[in-house]
């Protein structure tokens, strides 16, 4: 299970994998792209590309299908990191 966690302060992301703090290796929503690959959604949570997959099929992930591509447009992906992190607070 993956928990993420930002801080609103600096809109950093952080999660918690296995017990383990890691960190994303961009620290800043401005450093993304528009739309979110699901190699970008791992990059951004700090998850294997397989967790960032099963993410993306989940009710409730913004997703855009684009043939069979799924695409997270940033705006929507950000909404998403807030709401289930309590990163707005």
């Amino acid at each position: 299970m993956v928990e993420v966690y930002t801080s609103p302060s600096q809109k950093s992301i952080y999660f918690y994998q296995g017990g383990n703090m890691k960190s994303s290796e961009y620290r800043s929503y401005d450093e993304l792209p528009l739309f979110l690959n699901a190699a970008t959604v791992a990059k951004v949570l700090g998850i294997a590309p397989s967790s960032a997959y099963e993410l993306m099929h989940e009710k409730g992930f913004p997703i855009l299908k684009s043939g069979s591509r799924l695409l997270v447009p940033k705006a929507q992906f950000i909404k998403w990191v807030e709401e289930n992190t309590g990163g707005n607070d």
